[in-house]
């Protein structure tokens, strides 16, 4: 078990660069299993969870060599098509292989997938939308087995607008007879780079980033090169990140309308932000205003986001409320904010954020990984030492958090 060591050494200060989206490369190395031959992908951040998937990769057979964040695959004629448990568990991200193996290989044996516990994140909507094309799915000691010959395009609604079943389906259609049509279907910019991928490779995929996505099938997809977009969550965290300690710090590669939502709320807190070049900076406020909170699938406020804004509506002058209306275990990290002398009252899904003059240091634990950063926030804004344990979920997502912080001049450091 690792942890971080944080001690407060006043407002953050400096120029970053932000990586690659983490909700973008895991779908996308997926989606390479859907072709054979040589690719390139760049600006693929060096993770915990793109660890874990370029391991599943080289159990189905593919070679994998990466420098820095450029990663060669090269994908033989025939992949393997079961997933092993024991690297499953690690990542929600898993499931992802699904669609891509279903399409490519007809058939696919994969584990329920792990990850962060954060709430209920069931298979149903993907199983329903294989089956729906027509495929027979059956779940059987833990492992999700998808079997089709020949899939055939059909119109497909999605209860609700969820990010793994656009993409899963999204993948399984590209091979199958006809046109899909997925109505509802989640809007994430991490969808649109899919489907910019799986279009580069020659298929035809319209609509990604509306509610109706329709795929029309096609014989097969050719290797490229292609290049993720920057991670919106990681730009977001490092943003919340100058605010909560009154810093400036300038974000280059971002693409600003994927961070809409925040700007937008941060802005309400009194927080300055400049956009030029390419460039996002943002300058923090001595006087943090409270603000209400609705996470929303995109383009609403991003559920990934809203725990590091708990920690900076902690220091806000007044009452804010946050309703999480995604995942229903996120609230959970009032409990360690509480602890570093927060005042929050978590009511079913709604928090009610009394703000206070100043947090104080303590033992907390990241309970995932985006509690997990917002715990390492609190910590660069709170008097005193600040350990926040199991530091291991929090490099899930974020490619040396601490080094990063260290260079806009955080007082913190690893001890495994």
């Amino acid at each position: 078990m690792s942890r971080y060591i944080i001690r407060a050494n006043g407002p953050l200060e400096g120029k970053i660069n932000i990586g690659g989206a983490k909700n973008a490369a895991l779908p996308i190395l997926a989606a390479t299993l859907m072709t054979s031959g040589e690719i390139t992908l760049e600006n693929i951040p060096d993770i915990k969870d793109v660890q874990v998937m370029l391991g599943i990769l080289e159990h189905l057979g593919v070679s994998v060599e990466r420098q820095e964040e450029t990663v060669h695959l090269v994908i033989p004629e025939n992949t393997g098509t079961e997933v092993p448990y024991g690297l499953a568990k690690n990542i929600r991200a898993s499931n992802l292989l699904l669609g891509a193996l279903l399409a490519r290989r007809q058939r696919a044996s994969v584990p329920l997938p792990g990850g962060c516990n954060i709430g209920s994140r069931p298979m149903d909507l993907h199983i329903k939308g294989f089956q729906v094309l027509g495929a027979e799915v059956t779940l059987e000691h833990g492992y999700v087995n998808a079997r089709g010959q020949r899939l055939t395009g059909n119109k497909i609604y999605l209860d609700f607008p969820s990010v793994g079943a656009t993409e899963n389906i999204m993948m399984a259609a590209c091979f199958a007879h006809g046109q899909t049509i997925i109505e509802n279907a989640a809007k994430e910019p991490e969808i649109v780079d899919l489907a910019n991928f799986l279009n580069a490779m020659g298929a035809k995929v319209r609509g990604a980033g509306t509610d109706v996505v329709k795929i029309r099938g096609v014989q097969e997809l050719r290797p490229v090169n292609y290049a993720i977009i920057p991670d919106r969550i990681e730009a977001g965290t490092f943003m919340i990140a100058a605010a909560i300690t009154r810093g400036r710090v300038t974000l280059e590669n971002v693409i600003s309308t994927h961070l809409q939502p925040l700007i937008a709320k941060l802005t309400e807190m009194g927080v300055e932000i400049r956009e030029e070049n390419g460039s996002l900076t943002v300058c923090g406020t001595e006087c943090i205003l409270p603000a209400d909170i609705k996470t929303l699938p995109y383009p609403g406020f991003p559920t990934d986001l809203q725990s590091p804004m708990m920690a900076l509506l902690s220091l806000a002058e007044g009452t804010s409320i946050i309703v999480e209306n995604v995942f229903e275990y996120r609230l959970t990290l009032a409990e360690e904010l509480r602890r570093m002398g927060a005042e929050i009252k978590v009511e079913g899904q709604t928090a009610f954020v009394q703000g206070v003059e100043s947090l104080k240091g303590a033992k907390v634990r990241a309970l995932d990984l985006r509690a997990g950063a917002a715990l390492v926030l609190a910590g660069l804004a709170a008097t005193g030492t600040t350990e926040v344990f199991e530091a291991e979920l929090i490099e899930r997502g974020y490619q040396r958090l601490d080094e990063k912080l260290r260079y806009l001049g955080a007082d913190i450091e690893k001890v495994e």
